[in-house]
């Protein structure tokens, strides 16, 4: 699974061809025993985060939210995508 980003201490991966089981655009985060699914708008989809690093995760990701998509959309065609800045 590639890394899109990493900022203190939450790693932001997507999956290739991922569009079966959540069927909306996501990225997967981790966050030492946490992991979760969060759609591209930023809602919570799966498993569960502490809410100062979802706060975080969804404010990265409405900053990036084209390069988002564009990722989502390259990792549905199986195709290599870029990273993504992380939060500053």
């Amino acid at each position: 699974m590639p890394e899109l980003s990493r900022f203190y201490n939450i790693i932001i991966k997507m999956i290739y061809g991922d569009n079966i089981q959540h069927n909306k655009p996501h990225f997967h985060v981790y966050y030492n025993e946490f992991e979760a699914s969060v759609g591209i708008d930023g809602e919570l989809i799966a498993g569960s985060l502490p809410v100062k690093q979802l706060r975080m995760v969804q404010a990265w990701a409405a900053i990036h939210e084209d390069e988002l998509y564009l990722a989502w959309n390259n990792a549905v065609k199986m195709e290599p995508f870029d990273k993504i800045e992380p939060l500053k």
